[in-house]
């Protein structure tokens, strides 16, 4: 939804609104089209921000349509109610995580182990959950994915690049199990009808369950799902690339959500 300049991919004079800033200067963009769109987004449908940030580089965002009565963070690691992470459900990961397979702190120090100061700028521990790393992605070694996430996954973890992150993640962080968590949530108090249909968007690997696991979902042409030439049958792929797929993406929801 929310894009940098260097992600535009598009050369045409397009409006935009800024939408995140890290420490005064900003940072991430919507066009002004989707940004009003998106608040009326709010009208017709539950929307349920959901994103791989940690809490606190979520709430740097400004997203239009706020206040959110949920929003899911840290890949699903915690939803936020009324933005106010829910203890009981991070409990119930962590517990999930520990008999998942490895710790953090071994996923972590066998990372550390295997980093390179020449393609590897950043080592971060996220929300306690899981850790990635920020790469130049010409300089990572041809074989590094592949062998670290051959041995993430042996021990309940697994790993995936996206752009100039690459994230470490244990199976039992997932988006999918967040959304289904809120949406039961929303059917027991009555703000969704029983039929109601779930819509997802999402551009990466950590996202691929969760648009499997939708009635309905879109992807834009960019990003590690092209990358991979991932499809699903209930998939609809962007036709534009960049911040002006952001736009499309929106307008799909508007279409779907009195549908859903």
């Amino acid at each position: 939804m929310i894009y940098s300049r260097n992600a535009f991919s598009t050369t045409a004079e397009v409006p935009t609104v800024c939408v995140e800033h890290l420490e005064g200067a900003p940072l991430s963009f919507m066009t002004t089209a989707a940004a009003l769109r998106m608040q009326s987004l709010t009208e017709p449908a539950a929307v349920v921000p959901t994103t791989t940030r940690t809490i606190k580089q979520f709430n740097r965002i400004q997203l239009p349509g706020a206040p959110w009565r949920y929003a899911i963070t840290s890949n699903g690691g915690n939803i936020l109610v009324d933005g106010v992470p829910d203890m009981r459900w991070r409990i119930d990961i962590d517990a999930r995580v520990r008999a998942g397979g490895a710790t953090l702190s071994e996923v972590s120090a066998e990372l550390r182990a295997r980093v390179d100061d020449s393609w590897a700028s950043k080592f971060r521990i996220a929300d306690h959950l899981f850790c990635y790393l920020v790469v130049k992605p010409k300089a990572v070694p041809e074989a590094f994915l592949a062998e670290w996430d051959g041995w993430c996954r042996e021990r309940g973890w697994s790993a995936s690049q996206q752009g100039r992150k690459i994230y470490t993640m244990p199976d039992a962080v997932c988006k999918s199990v967040a959304v289904a968590e809120v949406r039961r949530r929303l059917l027991d108090t009555g703000e969704l009808a029983e039929d109601a249909k779930t819509l997802a968007a999402g551009d990466g690997a950590l996202d691929a369950e969760m648009l499997r696991a939708a009635d309905s979902a879109i992807r834009p042409r960019h990003g590690e799902l092209e990358l991979l030439n991932w499809t699903n049958p209930n998939l609809t792929v962007t036709r534009a690339t960049g911040i002006l797929a952001g736009e499309e993406i929106i307008d799909w929801f508007i279409e779907a959500a009195p549908a859903a």
